[in-house]
């Protein structure tokens, strides 16, 4: 279990990427009350959980697993894969916006 985690750095850093904690739960595959746990500090965050938040909240891993807990791994960076994956987070993220748009379209908000 994280030691720490700091969840108004993490509601910043959501709200800054015009994200909310639903969206964050869909874009890691986990539901809203698993990640409420993560937000009190009852559910560990993997290495792929912080690759896919840094992507997501335009942090480092390192900085996501800082305000996490000393304890949240830090992905290892593999050269030969590093470009691929973060093109790959950077995808990831742009279909999320596009979810969140497409469902602020239909339920009728701007």
């Amino acid at each position: 279990m994280a030691l720490f985690f700091d969840s108004g750095w993490f509601d910043a850093k959501l709200s800054a990427s015009h994200l909310s904690r639903g969206d964050l739960a869909r874009a890691l595959g986990v539901s809203e009350k698993e990640l409420a746990d993560i937000w009190k500090d009852q559910r560990e965050l993997s290495a792929r959980d912080v690759a896919l938040m840094a992507a997501l909240l335009n942090a480092t891993p390192q900085e996501i697993a800082h305000h996490a807990g000393v304890s949240t791994p830090v992905p290892s960076a593999n050269p030969s894969l590093a470009n691929m994956e973060t093109r790959l987070l950077r995808v990831e993220r742009e279909l999320l916006e596009i979810k969140s748009l497409l469902m602020a379209q239909k339920n009728g908000k701007p």
